[in-house]
């Protein structure tokens, strides 16, 4: 259960992403923040979690090193580069198709792809219950963007592209993730060195964008939140929740992000939710709170020796 709230957590950090973006200086630009938070916010996620990384050992028979080799290194890059490359995709769908329409593509598609995805490196298949709470889940999206996007028109191909392309970047660093961690890597080395890879990449970006606004309060405050709070913290509790759920059930509840946006979009920013975004906001806490039951469930069962049906996954053959 500790580790569903560790991720919900994570989720809701993520959130307050457009509400801070909304509060940041007039003249900044979603490129520019999103280069300045992964420079600022993979940098202090690789200190952060390469500091605890040393209070750990990894969890292999040779000492201090996972399954030796060049592999490790180049999936931690992998995942570098796709939490480097998930804002530029994001915001070529928002661009394109507008934001509610691109969220619910991005986020609507993250837990499904990260499914498939597991389903085909690891030949497990999703339970009853995440098919079930991810259905809840996802639907409550498509209404919360559904009642939102009033007049938002077209679905340009492109930045439908874009906007999957978002969704399976974040579905592959959950499962590669998942991955480094059963092949008896320290879950913090693993994260810090997505962080590291992340703010390498998103350095070489910075000679092309325009981020004098930083020198005022609000823009550091702004890169500051960005940077620490939703890469830094969020990811390290992300990861470590990741240790006790799959890859896919992680990427079902970080669908707690539009919720959290929503309600901080009502509450700070004095923005109204029709009756169809509101539907949307009752049947996505339903799916999150049946997978965060079935989570509890599975566990318990383990726990007690018994068969558990709403397991997360429930290996084949």
């Amino acid at each position: 259960m500790l580790s569903v709230i560790a991720i919900l957590a994570a989720a809701v950090l993520f959130g307050t992403t457009g509400t801070a973006q909304a509060l940041g200086p007039h003249e900044t630009t979603p490129l520019a923040v999103g280069v300045m938070r992964m420079v600022v916010g993979g940098t202090g996620l690789a200190v952060v979690a390469f500091t605890l990384a040393r209070q750990h050992r990894r969890r292999s028979p040779i000492p201090g090193r996972g399954r030796p080799g060049i592999r490790p290194l180049l999936l931690m890059s992998l995942t570098g580069v796709c939490l480097a490359v998930y804002q530029p995709l994001f915001f070529l769908g928002t661009a394109r198709n507008g934001v509610a329409v691109s969220t619910v593509i991005a986020l609507g598609s993250a837990p499904v792809l990260a499914g498939l995805l597991e389903w085909a490196l690891t030949r497990r298949v999703p339970s009853r219950a995440w098919i079930v709470a991810t259905a809840l889940a996802t639907v409550g999206v498509v209404l919360l963007g559904l009642g939102g996007a009033s007049g938002a028109g077209g679905t340009d191909p492109v930045g439908v592209a874009g906007a999957i392309g978002a969704g399976a970047s974040f579905a592959v660093i959950a499962n590669v993730q998942r991955r480094l961690l059963d092949d008896g890597w320290d879950a913090f080395t693993v994260v810090g060195g997505m962080g590291a890879s992340a703010a390498i990449v998103s350095a070489l970006a910075l000679p092309f964008v325009d981020v004098s606004w930083v020198a005022q309060p609000r823009g550091l405050g702004l890169v500051l939140w960005l940077g620490l709070a939703t890469i830094s913290v969020a990811y390290v509790l992300f990861t470590w929740g990741l240790q006790g759920v799959s890859a896919a059930t992680a990427a079902t509840l970080t669908l707690a992000e539009p919720l959290t946006a929503a309600l901080l979009g009502l509450t700070v920013l004095g923005e109204h939710l029709s009756p169809l975004a509101v539907a949307g906001l009752v049947v996505l806490a339903a799916g999150l709170a049946l997978l965060a039951w079935g989570s509890r469930a599975s566990r318990a069962a383990r726990a007690a020796d018994l068969p558990s049906d709403p397991a997360p996954y429930a290996v084949e053959g």
